[in-house]
């Protein structure tokens, strides 16, 4: 009976496939984890038709599970959120935003001593080479601090050929010890570099880091401070934003966490990898969403103007940003406490206006058929944008803030990723329906196609073809 019922189970554990093309039948194991069932795509290539493999086809990966992964967990219907296992309300309640760093850096809490030595070697690393200093000091008075900071990572890598995998080998960082030295030193420095590039975009000179700060009040002072001898941004402020950076530090395979895995497939170093995740980040659809936000609760303007807004959306005349989600499904959980803080924050830089028309605005849609039935709920964008706005931070500097944090998810996807088994070369599969082979034809036989070659023309440019040339 024993045997029995483990054939039973085994059998319940499969897919069993057929190609009605062919006839053939396969037997597919199904795995199964917290998240989701799943079975390995390259099983399907067992079913071949005239030579060819069958394969998955899925624009966006909104259906691949591409990589195994012990660092976050979301139940997008549940509204559940875990950094290594430990629910998101805890550390943004109990924890600091180093002490998460560790936690999933690291893969468990830090002991006492350990969170020690672990903040001192971040503080030992935040600042940066003077000629990359000098470096961002050359970018245009009105270049986006993100443009700055990426170029900037990018830029550091040239810094340190020893430990560029292009230049000093494949196998360098099988050294932990080099693997650790990156990682103290892009998660020490990225604040200055932050700081850095809004000082840029005001007009003033960087500041030095302070050695006796935290973390997050390190950025904060080297953001603010003057001419002053002693400067200490104020404590409720530090916190509000040290609980941003917990709640934006990781959040599974988005757009740039699967781009740091993708690119450090190839073998890149970590510089390039983390850069090019930032230049991810920086997309409107991904870490500029909560400027969307703001842009959008400014054209709605008065409180009055809402149910003509939330008509308009439901006429797809308009778009409600900072609702909904790709993964989540519930109310995501990171903007209920976001919401929280905003008011922690309210009640020392006073109410930012557009707090009242969020708020309605969120009531409405709730109770609205409409987005309920389509389980559009707040998502941590809707709130954070006001925040910043509230904190003073021009809106070219939200992705910046979202960045700061979400290098240490990146970082550790990186480290995991390196000791992966599975960590093959990514290399997606096409769809092509291009023309089939068809012979070269000389220019002057060739037939013209209506394929538009204008570009944009300055004025400048305008005023110049008038002009008689020779």
């Amino acid at each position: 009976m024993n045997r029995l019922a483990l054939y039973a189970n085994q059998l319940a554990h499969h897919l069993t496939i057929t190609d009605n093309r062919t006839g053939k039948t396969i037997e597919v194991p199904i795995s199964t984890s917290r998240e989701s069932d799943f079975i390995h795509a390259t099983k399907l290539g067992a079913l071949q038709y005239q030579g060819q493999p069958l394969r998955v086809y899925d624009p966006g990966y909104m259906n691949t599970i591409c990589c195994t992964s012990k660092i976050s967990y979301i139940d997008g219907d549940k509204g559940i959120l875990e950094y290594r296992g430990i629910p998101i309300e805890e550390l943004a309640e109990k924890s600091t935003f180093v002490e998460v760093a560790y936690l999933l850096i690291n893969g468990e809490l830090p002991s006492k001593s350990q969170l020690q030595e672990w903040d001192e070697k971040l503080r030992k690393h935040t600042f940066i080479h003077t000629d990359a200093s000098q470096m961002m000091k050359s970018f245009r008075y009105d270049a986006h601090p993100m443009g700055m900071l990426i170029s900037t990572l990018a830029a550091i890598s040239t810094f340190h050929p020893e430990v560029n995998p292009a230049l000093a080998g494949e196998g360098v960082y099988k050294n932990k010890d080099i693997v650790n030295k990156q990682i103290y030193r892009i998660l020490g420095s990225l604040p200055t570099i932050a700081s850095n590039s809004f000082r840029n975009r005001i007009g003033r000179e960087h500041n030095m880091p302070h050695e006796n700060m935290s973390y997050v009040e390190n950025f904060l002072y080297m953001l603010d401070k003057l001419n002053e001898k002693e400067y200490k941004p104020h404590p409720k402020i530090t916190r509000a934003l040290e609980v941003l950076f917990i709640l934006h530090a990781e959040h599974e395979l988005n757009c740039s966490t699967a781009f740091v895995r993708h690119l450090s497939s190839s073998g890149v170093d970590i510089y390039t990898a983390i850069a090019g995740a930032a230049g991810a980040l920086y997309g409107p659809k991904h870490g500029g969403a909560n400027e969307a936000v703001l842009r959008m609760l400014e054209e709605i303007g008065d409180l009055k103007n809402i149910p003509q807004f939330i008509k308009d959306v439901k006429d797809r005349k308009k778009l409600l940003m900072g609702f909904g989600h790709r993964v989540y499904k519930n109310y995501d959980p990171r903007a209920k406490i976001v919401k929280q803080i905003a008011y922690q924050v309210f009640e020392i830089t006073g109410k930012e206006p557009l707090i009242e028309i969020a708020i309605e605005l969120e009531k409405i849609a709730l109770s609205d058929p409409y987005f309920i039935q389509r389980k559009l709920y707040p998502n941590v964008d809707f709130y954070s944008g006001v925040i910043y706005r509230a904190l003073g931070f021009p809106t070219d500097m939200f992705p910046v803030l979202f960045t700061i944090p979400r290098v240490a998810g990146w970082l550790a996807h990186w480290k995991e990723y390196l000791n992966d088994k599975e960590n093959n070369i990514v290399r997606p599969r096409q769809n092509y329906v291009g023309p089939e082979k068809r012979n070269y034809v000389p220019v002057e036989q060739r037939k013209e196609f209506p394929i538009y070659l204008e570009s944009n023309k300055s004025s400048r440019q305008k005023r110049r073809e008038t002009a008689t040339l020779s």
